[in-house]
């Protein structure tokens, strides 16, 4: 319920026939998160609270600098050294007193990121690399929410919403990682755009909670600040890739995000890892033994005893490569094949070759 002076407030609001009081309701009862306080979210926070959305979460680690004033316009020469997320909500509370803000003055990381999404409506990213993104999208998927997203490079923007009602993911735009980009305090960005493109992700969320025009789901809005113009370009949906996020459910808190980018953007080649299944290893085990590297944590089941495995969780790999005969044939394997893809790839990186991964994982046998 609205209190007289919150129906005052939202005056404006309440006498839009798409909005009403009903709608300004909906505002107070949504719960969105906003990842990251620079450029993108300084704008978006101030017209979400602004507009009266009622819980928001602002996650940032990172603390104001001198060079972020330009465009991150939540922010004064006195808040430099200051943590982003903590600043940010405390003048926000200010704009708006009805508005309940939860803040992390934290990194997002797929150790906190499935928590985190569960406990909001709506996400709104606003970070700057490629990895961020593709653990914001994955998470979103595994917590069935829609994120927002907003991108921005020298004049040019960008602004989609991704996982909306059963949509196109950020991974059916871009399946590998585009090849890595400088960022802005690399090539630099026009102080105005990312308030054009943050305001633009501020209004695709009250669309969406109100349930009102027409959704950048399946599209991407593409605007170019020196010229004032705006395409749009539909997405096409992959619902393989869709379930391959799915698929590694129990893998996610192992995921490296940041390998990932690194290894797999377009403009490289992408190595074809060799895999068998488990009919086929048991087949295998019946004429010779080799040695199988489980990369689960220990307390993960179930155990196979036949395999006698090495266990070594994958974040563990790097220093305890000792461990492994580097000439022996080497199977890996994990809960669904999704972390020991990624253990081979590591591994190749580090000489070792004739890995064969286990196909859909422990699960599979």
């Amino acid at each position: 319920m609205l209190s007289t002076k919150e129906k005052y407030r939202y005056s404006r609001h309440i006498l839009l026939d798409k909005v009403g009081e009903s709608g300004q309701g909906k505002l107070k009862s949504a719960r969105v998160l906003v990842i990251g306080a620079g450029g993108l979210s300084c704008p978006a926070l101030q017209y979400l609270v602004a507009a009266g959305v009622g819980h928001i979460g602002i996650i940032d680690f990172d603390t104001v600098d001198e060079s972020n004033l330009q465009r991150q316009i939540l922010f004064v020469p006195d808040d430099i050294g200051k943590n982003k997320a903590t600043i940010a909500s405390q003048k926000l509370s200010k704009q708006n007193p009805y508005v309940q803000f939860d803040v992390y003055p934290e990194k997002l990381t797929n150790k906190n990121a499935i928590d985190l999404f569960e406990k909001y409506d709506l996400i709104l990213d606003g970070t700057d690399n490629f990895s961020t993104r593709y653990l914001i999208n994955d998470a979103s998927i595994l917590t069935a929410r829609p994120f927002v997203y907003g991108g921005i490079y020298k004049f040019e923007g960008q602004v989609s919403v991704f996982n909306f009602e059963n949509g196109a993911s950020y991974r059916c735009l871009f399946p590998r990682p585009p090849a890595k980009s400088p960022n802005c305090s690399e090539i630099g960005v026009l102080g105005i755009l990312p308030g054009i493109i943050g305001t633009m992700q501020a209004n695709e969320i009250i669309k969406i909670i109100l349930g009102i025009g027409d959704v950048l789901s399946g599209k991407i809005l593409n605007y170019n600040a020196l010229t004032a113009d705006s395409t749009r370009i539909a997405i096409k949906k992959s619902d393989k890739q869709i379930q391959n996020i799915l698929d590694m459910r129990d893998d996610f808190k192992d995921y490296n995000y940041d390998y990932f980018c690194e290894t797999n953007h377009d403009n490289k080649k992408v190595e074809k890892i060799k895999e068998i299944s488990s009919e086929e290893l048991k087949q295998i085990l019946k004429t010779r033994s080799i040695q199988v590297l489980d990369v689960r944590q220990e307390w993960e089941m179930p155990k196979i005893i036949e395999l006698n495995a090495i266990n070594i969780p994958l974040g563990e790999i790097p220093n305890r490569l000792s461990e492994l005969d580097k000439d022996k044939q080497t199977l890996v394997c994990c809960q669904s094949g999704i972390r020991s893809r990624e253990c081979i790839k590591l591994l190749e990186k580090q000489g070792y070759s004739n890995l064969i991964n286990l196909k859909g994982g422990i699960s599979s046998w």
